[in-house]
Order: structure tokens, then C-alpha cells, then sequence
């Protein structure tokens, strides 16, 4: 996995992608269902902002709560200067990963050891999945950045293979036709169906 991760993918161009889709979910939509089970779209938004603030972190290498926090010990929520800390915490991700430190040595995230350069792949993953969530729960176009997509796919393709293909990180993998779009397969691989809606 991290022999074939790039040194320096810029998650820049999917980050700013979320934080569009972010600005684009009116007040009363926040309540809405989304693919991630038990997760409503302001649940999904304060796990996006969660997940910004760790793997900046993980990427700066300054590990303590915030990368060391299972993502799964508590549904997250948004608090009520979200429109404004998204974004921002989205860019100081793309920032940080920037840096072809940020993909080399050890580093955390999720209360997980792992190498610099899986985390990246983690991150880029988290951004397009997630994106790809929060854009069918609030009836969004959704084009995710092929390069991060490609690093998605690949990663999540890795870690089902792991399973024998029974499982994937979120969930048992949802068969879709190996000519559907990369999109739609990468959106399998999580667990989830591409064809979901509200």
C-alpha cells in the first residue's frame, strides 16, 4: 500500500470539493439521513470537521487527542460555527499534506499507529467517501478529484483484498460491476450501495 502511495498528492482540490458541498446544505437539511448509518448530514459534517482537524494533525505529526480519539466512540455533531470551521480546518489539512514530510515516517490518526504515507491515503479516502455522503444525502452533484479518487480506490480495493474481499473498513463490500464508473466502485469497496438515496 504505501510503496505505491504519491509522495505528495495535493488533497487540496478535494478538500475545497467538500467544503462546497458543505456550503451548500441549507439549515433545514441538517436533520436529513445520510448513508453512514445512525449519522444525520449535521452528524456527517461534525465527523468531517472531526477527521480535518485529526489527520492535519497526523500530518504535522503533533499526536494527543485529537488523532489519538476512535472516531466511533461518540456520534460527532457540529457546533455553531461550523459554516466558518469546515472549511477552514479542510484547508489547513490540504495545507499540511502538502508537505512531503507529512507522507513519510510514523504518525496517528483514529488512535491508530500507522505509516505517514497510509494516513495521507486514509485522508484522501475520508474526503472522497465522505464527500460522495454528504452530496447524495443533500441531492448535490458530486465529481470528486480523479487523483484522490484513484488513491481512494486503490486503498479501499487494499484493504478489502485483506478481508478476502468479504469486508471492507466500513462495512461488508457492496458487489458493483467491475465496468461501472471508478466512483461507483470505489463507494462499494466503503459498504455502501452507489445507487443510495434519501
Amino acid at each position: 500500500m504505501t510503496t505505491d502511495t504519491p509522495a505528495t498528492l495535493d488533497l487540496g482540490a478535494q478538500a475545497r470539493i467538500v467544503a462546497r458541498l458543505a456550503a451548500g446544505v441549507p439549515d433545514d437539511r441538517l436533520a436529513d439521513r445520510t448513508p453512514c448509518p445512525g449519522h444525520a448530514v449535521r452528524n456527517l459534517l461534525g465527523h468531517l470537521t472531526g477527521l480535518a482537524v485529526a489527520f492535519r494533525d497526523a500530518g504535522r505529526k503533533q499526536l494527543g487527542p485529537t488523532t489519538d480519539t476512535d472516531p466511533t466512540a461518540a456520534v460527532p455533531d457540529i457546533g455553531p460555527g461550523w459554516r466558518e470551521e469546515l472549511p477552514r480546518v479542510l484547508d489547513e489539512l490540504a495545507a499540511v499534506w502538502r508537505d512531503p514530510a507529512a507522507w513519510t515516517g510514523a504518525t496517528r490518526a483514529g488512535g491508530v499507529d500507522l505509516p505517514g504515507a497510509a494516513a495521507g491515503a486514509v485522508a484522501a479516502d475520508e474526503l472522497v467517501i465522505h464527500g460522495w455522503d454528504l452530496a447524495r444525502a443533500t441531492g448535490q452533484a458530486y465529481r470528486p478529484d480523479p487523483a484522490a479518487l484513484r488513491l481512494s480506490y486503490a486503498f479501499l480495493l487494499a484493504a478489502a483484498d485483506g478481508t478476502d474481499r468479504g469486508g471492507g473498513l466500513f462495512g461488508p463490500v457492496m458487489p458493483v460491476p467491475d465496468d461501472a464508473p471508478l466512483l461507483d466502485r470505489a463507494v462499494g469497496l466503503s459498504g455502501r450501495d452507489p445507487g443510495w438515496t434519501p
